[in-house]
């Protein structure tokens, strides 16, 4: 199923100052639909997979560090090493959290974005008609 047919709508290119009916391509062509599909598959998929996946390592290294450490304290020094990279890697789990974020942000501010601004030219462009006041 593409973009367009999981929202319900034909998506509307927003387009350059080229008009693609006189055979020419236009110079930008952005469709919000597929921007939103993007930014929720980010949220819905992604997200909580990477969410369940932090866990379930989280839970176990805990295990790892705390065999290979010892109950006394005298264990070996691939615990400490472990515990070490552990936290390294949750850092970057955790800005590539935020990276997404920020990616689904910008989607969704890009699909709104252009499509305000075709709007806006539009209008902007419109010649009035006399029938406009009725």
């Amino acid at each position: 199923m593409s973009a367009e047919e999981s929202v319900g709508t034909v998506p509307v290119p927003v387009g350059g100052g080229i008009n693609p009916a006189l055979g020419a391509q236009p110079d930008l062509v952005s469709y919000p639909v597929r921007k939103e599909a993007a930014a929720r598959a980010l949220e819905t998929r992604l997200e909580p997979g990477l969410r369940q996946a932090g866990r379930t390592a989280e839970v176990e290294t805990r295990k790892a560090v705390r065999a290979l450490s010892g109950a006394d304290g005298d264990g070996w020094a691939s615990g400490k090493a472990l515990h070490d990279a552990h936290e390294f890697w949750s850092d970057q789990v955790t800005a590539l959290m935020h990276r997404l974020a920020a990616e689904k942000t910008a989607l969704r501010g890009a699909a709104h974005l252009y499509t305000g601004t075709d709007v806006a030219v539009e209008k902007g462009l419109r010649l009035n008609s006399p029938l406009d006041a009725f």
